[in-house]
């Protein structure tokens, strides 16, 4: 009989070590055939509510549904067998109480069966990442720019340039860090204030638009992949796949035009046996 080697999944207690060690590779994925490719090569991977403008076409993330996060969740987690996946808590599924952000977080688990939640850390949010952790939900914060108040900040604005402004971001990190957090992604903020919240909280900081002084990195896939014609200053292209598509989809257009595909060798022949 054949034997399969399980493979062990990255789980919390990992991560959480690799602070101020290896740099954490994290990225993020909506669905099963781009969860199987990152799989391999990252740490992490984020099924963030990012999905909403990426893949729903929406204009911000408020829009998304906890609906639509259990079916990327699920879809990613068919695929991925060794990186620690997160799922994304969306708008208005945590904020009202440390009760309905335990319930809707629960349910997220239960039905997808990632590792771990992420929510958007503002100083009202300790309470509730503390509460999540002691009844076993592990929970990753988020601070600097959060896409989810969007309307209060008047757009994607990187955070944290005034005292006021730098004072809070780092307090949210802290917050968070002392309720259980067990890492926190620092998003749109100055490189000197991601170094400072970087080496007062005990967690690794995943940055985004936050420098390398991080413990590691995230991406939304799509922009480093270069599906889009425009990206954040903070992303670098490692790809061309939009111009890979197009010329490819180019090519088939002018093949089915031609009648030069389906070739002989793409179609199939009556059996005369």
């Amino acid at each position: 009989m054949s034997h399969q080697t399980k493979i062990r999944r990255i789980s919390v207690p990992d991560l959480r070590e690799r602070k101020g060690g290896e740099p954490i590779v994290c990225l993020t994925a909506y669905d099963a055939p781009m969860a199987a490719l990152l799989d391999e090569r990252c740490d992490l991977i984020l099924v963030g509510d990012s999905v909403g403008m990426v893949v729903h076409g929406l204009p911000s993330t408020v829009g998304v549904t906890l609906d639509m996060m259990i079916m990327h969740g699920r879809a990613v987690m068919r695929a991925a067998n060794r990186a620690l996946v997160v799922v994304d808590m969306p708008f208005g599924s945590y904020e009202e109480s440390p009760q309905v952000a335990f319930r809707n977080a629960a349910r997220v688990m239960a039905e997808t069966g990632c590792q771990a939640v992420k929510l958007e850390a503002g100083e009202y949010a300790a309470e509730t990442i503390a509460y999540l952790v002691e009844r076993g939900i592990p929970v990753i914060g988020h601070v600097g720019l959060r896409p989810q108040a969007v309307n209060v900040l008047g757009g994607f604005k990187a955070q944290g340039r005034s005292q006021d402004e730098r004072d809070s971001v780092l307090n949210s990190a802290r917050d968070a860090d002392q309720a259980g957090a067990f890492a926190i992604v620092v998003e749109g903020v100055a490189e000197s204030l991601a170094e400072e919240i970087t080496q007062a909280v005990s967690c690794p900081t995943i940055g985004i638009g936050a420098s390398a002084a991080c413990d590691g990195q995230i991406l939304v896939t799509h922009d480093m992949l270069g599906l889009f014609e425009w990206t954040p200053k903070f992303v670098k292209r490692f790809g061309d796949a939009r111009a890979l598509i197009e010329e490819a989809v180019d090519a088939y257009g002018q093949e089915v035009k031609a009648r030069s595909f389906p070739g002989p060798e793409h179609v199939y022949r009556l059996n005369t046996r």
